[in-house]
């Protein structure tokens, strides 16, 4: 099992300084959250705390995680970066795809590409995007996103989107693997049927299980029981070495950490407390496992 960093909620100017200290105690990659605006009503819950309500403030930084992936690639060599998970349902894909590109050509193809729908509708509306019918816009965006980032000159002809021969240049030196998170049968369909591996929210160990469980069972449905596939977990309730083994036993090939949090730290400790967390989990867990 791997080992990834989340920087969410994090100040910016830390950002660039926990990605070097994270390739130097062994972390695989960074994860990378998204959050477009704070809109200060919103007409849905959010789907991954129990009573709906957000975990932030309208003062809480987020960066662009494709600009933080370029910020952070540049410091670094070997760790890769993803977004956990990038909203697609707001974005057109065409442009996405071009901005995509863009960061893997800059990263040295350590760029991964984890997805959602988004789940509130002022983030699709005040993008220009329509909340209704939103689950199929993702799928076909999804094709146009393996279209034009596999290379050459390529054309769509779809419900959604419609475009002529075009071509994105440089296009990524190798595939970019999209993860697709969402609890939802129907999410875990997405990902089983389109995604390279699928991204939890915050489970615990034994609805991951589950959802490992479930996510097998739809793969081999389509086909896909043998391909490689990613299992990219924020769980809850298991820490420690031995939780990070019980982790792995269910399946899960990922683990995404915040090891300040775990010992009590907030998102905006100084960064020097964060590296000295880094530190002692590498200590702890990553060298041990």
């Amino acid at each position: 099992m791997k080992f990834t960093l989340s920087v969410a909620m994090c100040p910016l100017d830390q950002l660039t300084e926990l990605a070097r200290t994270a390739e130097e105690l062994g972390f695989s990659a960074i994860a990378l959250p998204d959050s477009l605006f704070y809109s200060e009503d919103v007409a849905a819950d959010y789907p991954y705390t129990p009573d709906g309500k957000r975990m932030w403030t309208e003062e809480t930084p987020w960066t662009d995680p494709l600009v933080a992936a370029a910020a952070m690639g540049a410091v670094t060599e070997r760790i890769r970066f993803y977004t956990s998970v990038l909203k697609l349902g707001p974005r057109n894909p065409v442009l996405l795809s071009r901005q995509v590109a863009s960061v893997a050509a800059l990263t040295g193809d350590r760029f991964g590409l984890g997805i959602g729908i988004g789940w509130t509708p002022e983030e699709f509306e005040w993008c220009g995007a329509p909340f209704e019918r939103r689950g199929p816009r993702v799928d076909e965006a999804i094709e146009v996103l393996r279209l034009i980032l596999g290379g050459g000159m390529v054309e769509h002809h779809g419900e959604f989107f419609d475009f002529d021969r075009l071509r994105v240049s440089p296009a990524p030196g190798s595939r970019v693997q999209i993860y697709i998170g969402g609890h939802t049968e129907r999410a875990l369909r997405r990902a089983a049927l389109r995604g390279d591996g699928w991204s939890s929210a915050m489970m615990r160990l034994g609805e991951l299980r589950g959802t490992i469980d479930r996510l097998a069972e739809l793969r081999a449905e389509h086909g896909r029981a043998d391909e490689p596939f990613e299992i990219q977990a924020v769980c809850i309730d298991k820490f420690g070495l031995d939780g990070y083994r019980e982790q792995a036993e269910a399946g899960v090939t990922d683990a995404i950490v915040v090891p300040w949090v775990l010992e009590g730290h907030g998102f905006d400790a100084d960064v020097e407390v964060k590296k000295e967390s880094l530190a002692r989990f590498a200590d702890d867990v990553i060298r041990k496992f």
